[in-house]
């Protein structure tokens, strides 16, 4: 009977753990989907994708989270990511510079087990997580636009991750 009740109280747990907002400040926000990235096999990240009341819209509000399975150097992440939006669409050299500035200077190097989080906020850009503490925001839409369609432009180079994150799968 004990050990029934230990059972219910783990799956209880987990399953809101897989609904729960990634952030204090987004109570609405309900699990769209998930999926890993992996790399010749290797597993790189957990991502999920978090939008009021579990419905995404491109245009609405909604968080991207990273949860990394191995160290990366902040800068190597802000690199990788302007390479990613480089290859979506042409953007001028002087803007994609900016933007890779601006992620060196708010991404974090990170562990196996931390969390990045982005929010994107319409009108507002992006604002970026590490766990629950705000590393800052950039406040332009064509950046938040761009960097989110790393993962989420139907011409992603991981559609297989973006089909999971739409709950496509």
């Amino acid at each position: 009977m004990r050990t029934r009740a230990l059972l219910a109280a783990a799956a209880l747990l987990a399953a809101l753990t897989v609904h729960a907002s990634p952030l204090p400040q987004l109570p609405d926000y309900q699990a769209v989907g998930s999926g890993t990235l992996r790399y010749f096999g290797l597993r790189i990240y957990d991502a999920t994708l978090w939008s009021p009341r579990g419905v995404w819209s491109a245009s609405g509000p909604f968080a991207l989270e990273l949860r990394y399975a191995r160290s990366f150097d902040g800068a190597a992440i802000a690199r990788r990511s302007i390479e990613e939006i480089r290859g979506q669409r042409d953007y001028p050299a002087a803007t994609l510079a900016r933007w890779e500035q601006r992620m060196r200077a708010l991404f974090p190097d990170v562990n196996a087990g931390d969390r990045l989080i982005g929010v994107r906020m319409p009108g507002q850009g992006v604002a970026f997580y590490s766990g629950t503490r705000k590393l800052g925001q950039i406040e332009e839409d064509a950046f938040a636009d761009a960097f989110f369609d790393i993962w989420l432009h139907p011409s992603t180079r991981v559609p297989d991750l973006r089909a999971q994150l739409l709950g496509a799968t």
